[in-house]
């Protein structure tokens, strides 16, 4: 059994490790979100009835969408190396985590994003639409406005779940605190990195969680 590291280097572990997580988060919500909200929109418009019906491309972005949600994460950390190492150069390190968090990500977001915009009222979409307004004026004057909330608390759900597959990453050498875990609190066998790396990993999604819901909440009070 190895040594057990000192509380400096403990701390020191854990900044590191807490900033790599930030990052791969921070970077991964943005891509998934550009390759989520588009997606969530073209699934609402383009169905048989929508603004913009496009039976075809429905269907092949339905299918894609659900073989992408439907994956295990950690069999696509493994499956996505060989796509990390063309985009990235390597598939080590957190930079390198973010491509199978993002791809992992952004159907589920998009998911999201077709629920929120089922709910907005029909009436909004005729009024639009009986102005003589397109299937653009549809989304960005009244789908995306009046989900805004929706989208808000699915976003703040999908955070919380990148932070979780930033976690997983750590099982192929992804960085952050799930690497932390497994390096020194798995393997050598260290309880204090193990429960340091779990109170950090709650605390990140208690700040996380925290924040979208007042977001959310100060967003629907204003409506």
């Amino acid at each position: 059994m190895q040594s057990r590291l000192s509380v400096d280097a403990l701390l020191e572990l854990m900044y590191q490790g807490s900033l790599e997580t930030l990052y791969m988060v921070g970077v991964a919500a943005v891509f998934t979100l550009l390759l989520g909200l588009p997606t969530g929109v073209l699934l609402v418009v383009t169905r048989p009835g929508g603004v913009l019906p496009l039976p075809r491309l429905n269907m092949v972005l339905g299918i894609g969408i659900n073989i992408g949600r439907s994956l295990p994460f950690v069999v696509l950390l493994i499956a996505l190396i060989p796509l990390t190492r063309l985009v990235v150069g390597t598939s080590l390190g957190s930079t390198a985590a973010i491509v199978p968090i993002t791809l992992g990500a952004f159907p589920f977001f998009a998911r999201v994003v077709e629920s929120a915009l089922d709910e907005v009222d029909k009436g909004r979409v005729e009024a639009v639409l009986a102005m003589g307004g397109s299937g653009w004026h549809v989304v960005v004057k009244a789908l995306l406005p009046e989900a805004l909330p929706a989208l808000l608390a699915g976003l703040t759900l999908t955070v919380v779940m990148l932070i979780g597959f930033s976690s997983m990453a750590g099982v192929v050498g992804g960085g952050g605190l799930g690497d932390l875990a497994i390096r020194y609190g798995y393997q050598r066998f260290d309880d204090k990195v193990m429960a340091g790396t779990v109170v950090m990993l709650l605390l990140l999604v208690q700040l996380v969680q925290g924040v979208g819901d007042r977001l959310v909440r100060a967003l629907a009070h204003r409506r």
